[in-house]
């Protein structure tokens, strides 16, 4: 590298943690604005994919997050009223080495910013960006009018919501997703596999899920990520039925399931989780990158996005650091995870509705496609890579190699 760059970062969630600590360790100055007052994780559980876990182990933060999560094996679903398995899908069905985390998002939180904090990156927080300013230097302007600055490169990690994002041309916000879902963060309890992602359905309208999240922090119980697909708009109809009403349903789908709507005493346990599909069509310009879901939101369906921001993060320092321009390496930075992001994009998009719609006739088609992909090769390592997140190589253009997973026991 030729130089130091004065780096602004906005956001202080994974993809922005991720990003400083590359940036920081290739000897740029780095500075993270977090517009809450301290900087805290949001929502409840996520699967680290083999992807996510590859650019942490990249970070030397692979021992730390594994101490903490729950190793899962494979996804499985069934059909509440028959019983059937609907999904069945295993990580590595050639070799049995890949295997996913699912972590509490706390717990991806405090293993990067602790890192961060080992590091002394600087993390400013009260401070909400509005627009970027760009020229020979870059600058930011907040919303109290403040300017901050000048920088050489602006980062915008800054979430689905992202202010910054529009200077690039990009003015579309997130399309709302018909469904959302209530999620909890609850004691775990034994009698549900601690290696899988299992879920139940009821057509296409209702989905129950439960998680193995391991711990938020050392020294904390384990936990489950407890979830329940619904129409946002559907929310304040649900609540005012009431607590019980909720339960009985949940109950009626999964019966099993009571050893978690007993732990929950209020709707306040609950968040709910909306969802928007949006995708960049270039996401950096001139001194500006734009990152994880600032850059490419959608639903979870393929539990990606944290896994993609990690991804970029990755990509961007080794743009940095190959490039002999901050030019050059904006250039290199978006089409090195052009087709990546554009092909799980498209896939979470059309995948979606077959899971949370209110169509009858795609979870038929469901239940019976996707169970025959299971049975028949090479049907298991398309949907094990797919749920990886590896149909298309991540890792080559980005400057990284498939983490060895036989090492990590």
């Amino acid at each position: 590298m030729s130089r130091s760059y004065d780096i602004a970062i906005a956001g202080a969630g994974p993809a922005g943690l991720a990003a400083a600590l590359y940036l920081k360790r290739a000897g740029h100055k780095v500075t993270i604005f977090e517009r809450f007052d301290a900087p805290k994780p949001v929502g409840s559980g996520l699967i680290l994919q083999p992807t996510g876990l590859t650019v942490l182990a990249d970070l030397g933060l692979l021992d730390d997050i594994l101490s903490l999560g729950s190793r899962i094996e494979r996804l499985h679903g069934t059909d509440a009223q028959t019983g059937r398995t609907v999904l069945e899908v295993r990580y590595d069905a050639r070799r049995g080495r890949r295997f996913g985390l699912a972590v509490h998002r706390a717990a991806l939180f405090g293993v990067l910013h602790r890192a961060a904090l080992r590091e002394a990156i600087t993390i400013e927080t009260n401070v909400e960006v509005e627009t970027p300013e760009t020229g020979e230097r870059a600058g930011l302007v907040c919303t109290n009018g403040k300017r901050l600055g000048p920088f050489d490169l602006i980062v915008d990690a800054s979430g689905a919501r992202s202010k910054l994002r529009h200077y690039l041309g990009d003015a579309a916000v997130p399309r709302p997703l018909a469904y959302g879902a209530f999620w909890a963060s609850l004691g775990w309890r034994d009698g549900f596999d601690g290696s899988a992602l299992l879920q139940r359905y009821n057509k296409a309208s209702i989905m129950v899920g439960v998680l193995p999240i391991g711990r938020p922090q050392p020294g904390a119980q384990d936990m489950a990520a407890f979830f329940w697909s619904l129409k946002p708009a559907d929310a304040h109809r649900v609540k005012a039925e009431g607590l019980e009403a909720w339960k009985a349903g949940v109950i009626s789908v999964w019966p099993e399931c009571e050893v978690f709507t007993s732990q929950i005493d209020s709707f306040e346990q609950l968040s709910l989780a909306r969802y928007g599909h949006h995708t960049m069509r270039l996401p950096a310009g001139r001194r500006l990158a734009v990152i994880g879901d600032a850059a490419h939101s959608t639903s979870p369906q393929l539990g990606q996005g944290a896994n993609m921001a990690l991804l970029d993060a990755a990509a961007l320092g080794h743009a940095l650091a190959q490039a002999n321009t901050i030019d050059d390496a904006l250039g290199t930075y978006a089409s090195a995870r052009r087709w990546h992001v554009r092909v799980f994009q498209a896939l979470s998009l059309s995948l979606t509705p077959f899971y949370q719609s209110d169509s009858a006739a795609l979870p038929f088609v469901r239940d019976r496609l996707v169970a025959a992909l299971a049975r028949v090769p090479p049907g298991p390592q398309f949907l094990a890579a797919m749920v990886a997140g590896t149909v298309i190589d991540p890792f080559r253009r980005i400057g990284l190699a498939e983490f060895q997973w036989s090492a990590a026991g």
